[in-house]
């Protein structure tokens, strides 16, 4: 199952706060934790992280906190969360890991390879301010069950 990490949950949870507060002012790690029931100090460092990647902008003292460093029509899903947990992986072996036993005689790696481009090309293609903005997000449609399978009898 692919799962994003708790630091990676909170990273998108203080992006979408910041992009809602956008043009009113920074925010601290302590009032983002505080409103989301999340652990300060992990906050502290989920932001800082952050701000590090060029995604948040910091500014110290009594009136300071964060706040994006760019518009969040241009930081998308997948900028997040490489900054937190970095690249994006689907298997144990990666393009360039000749280690694993099996990487000579692996059957699904190219697959799985192609399926990780994709799955980083949907999340690169969700902005922070699609993610938050009131309408949900724009979902490809599967085909109907009944559309599935359907061979036409001539």
């Amino acid at each position: 199952m692919l799962r994003l990490s708790k630091k990676a949950d909170y990273a998108l949870i203080a992006m979408k706060h910041l992009t809602l507060r956008d043009g009113q002012g920074s925010s601290s790690a302590r009032e983002i934790a505080e409103q989301f029931s999340i652990p300060v100090e992990l906050m502290a460092k989920v932001l800082q992280r952050l701000a590090r990647w060029g995604l948040l902008s910091s500014q110290q003292g009594a009136r300071g906190g964060y706040q994006l460093a760019r518009g969040s029509e241009t930081i998308s899903v997948a900028d997040v969360i490489q900054a937190i947990d970095g690249p994006l992986t689907v298997t144990a072996c990666s393009a360039h890991n000749e280690r694993c036993g099996q990487f000579a005689t692996c059957n699904v790696r190219d697959p799985l390879w192609k399926i990780r481009e994709r799955i980083v090309t949907a999340l690169s293609t969700c902005s922070v301010s699609e993610m938050a903005s009131e309408s949900p997000l724009a979902v490809a449609e599967a085909p109907a069950a009944h559309e599935v399978g359907q061979t036409h009898a001539g």
